[in-house]
């Protein structure tokens, strides 16, 4: 797997053999990163199951200003931080952040920051993006753009507030991109810049 575009563009993304592990493929990942190009430079974006990195890094290289990558396993929470290291090597400032922790239990907190994109590919057995959407409400900035993956059959949406801004499907996945409707939240919300209280 390689990083597609950006300032690591052709960087090879090693892929752990871990149950459960199905990196995003090169299709989507292209075409997803089409549709997100004129956002992404100075986002903060959080890759919530972040397994192989290849969303957030992506990210990182296209010119978000911050990426957190979120990952519980520990051999794959070790990988990400082994390849931030040599990706950023030459970098003035470090972009990427690697939390090793349930991303539940860490959004469960209150919130610190706010994010302007998520990446939500959470495995597909755990059956996580419900209570998943849930936590990340609060962390969201107004104007946030969500993207979520998961089986081609199933189709998890966040629900009232957002926009379906783009979607499309492989053989076995389907792919959505969202915008939140600022002007569907209370104007003390927008002005504060996150998307809930």
């Amino acid at each position: 797997m390689r990083i597609i575009g950006g300032r690591w563009r052709g960087s090879k993304l090693p892929v752990a053999d871990v149950e459960g592990l199905r990196p995003s493929s090169d299709r989507v990942r292209e075409t997803l990163f089409n549709w997100l190009q004129p956002m992404l430079q100075g986002a903060r974006v959080l890759d919530a199951f972040a397994g192989s990195g290849a969303l957030g890094l992506e990210a990182a290289s296209r010119g978000a200003a911050r990426v957190l990558l979120m990952e519980r396993h520990p051999a794959l929470a070790a990988n990400l931080r082994e390849q931030a290291l040599r990706l950023e090597r030459n970098d003035a400032q470090a972009v990427v952040e690697v939390i090793h922790d349930d991303v539940l239990r860490w959004l469960a907190r209150p919130p610190t920051q706010a994010f302007d994109l998520v990446f939500l590919d959470p495995p597909f057995a755990a059956d996580l993006w419900s209570s998943a959407l849930a936590a990340l409400m609060p962390w969201l900035a107004a104007d946030a753009w969500l993207y979520v993956e998961s089986p081609r059959a199933a189709a998890p949406a966040p629900g009232a507030g957002w926009l379906q801004h783009r979607e499309g499907r492989t053989r076995d996945v389907r792919f959505a991109l969202y915008r939140r409707d600022a002007a569907t939240l209370p104007q003390a919300v927008v002005e504060q810049g996150f998307a809930s209280v």
